[in-house]
């Protein structure tokens, strides 16, 4: 009796690791391929869902401790949940990226037209400025106090296209738009101030 109990334990010991061992190779596959996928666009999540990509590294990470503690049935039963995540992670990626690229082909289009106008609204501006500081005499709907302040916020301005311009350069191109709009409003301003036409 005692011989049977024995081997009824030692059949049950073999089965269970005959259990485990049998799960191993889908637990090991299930992670690599999980891993694999999100490698496919883990540039673009760190860029464009970080918040998102870090929950899914740390299932990730817990499922990898799983793996390497030999606990192939939670990993086998924990993946396909994993491999949805991982999906719908790189859905919402593709839609931000597609977003973010869509607002700069505009952030683009417009600063093509600004970097047409502010350029020409720059050397209008300047043109006026010289002639009235050679001028003995300022016309009649400018006076000193308002060439002064024309002068100082001229200057401000240039060097705002100047910054803007080396924005779009290193490609910020959004940031460079926000900041030739204000450059913009401000030689509208400028040139009201002169009693020049604004720019359309």
């Amino acid at each position: 009796m005692r011989f049977a109990n024995v081997f009824v334990a030692l059949a049950a010991t073999t089965l269970m690791f005959t259990g485990c061992a049998s799960q191993k190779e889908p637990a090991e596959k299930a992670m690599a391929q999980a891993e694999s996928s999100l490698a496919e666009f883990r540039a673009d999540a760190e860029k464009y869902a970080a918040d998102e990509l870090a929950k899914v590294d740390e299932s990730i990470t817990k499922l990898k401790n799983s793996l390497a503690n030999k606990d192939y049935s939670m990993v086998v039963k924990a993946a396909p949940s994993l491999n949805s995540t991982i999906a719908s992670l790189k859905q919402s990626v593709a839609a931000k990226k597609a977003d973010a690229d869509a607002m700069m082909a505009a952030a683009q289009a417009e600063w093509s037209e600004l970097s047409t106008k502010v350029p020409q609204m720059v050397e209008a501006i300047q043109s006026r400025v010289d002639t009235l500081g050679k001028s003995r005499k300022l016309p009649a709907n400018v006076d000193k106090a308002t060439f002064e302040t024309v002068k100082t916020d001229f200057e401000a301005m240039k060097t705002n296209w100047t910054d803007a311009a080396s924005q779009f350069a290193s490609g910020q191109a959004d940031a460079a738009v926000r900041k030739a709009r204000e450059v913009k409003a401000k030689g509208d301003e400028i040139l009201g101030k002169l009693g020049m036409t604004p720019n359309a």
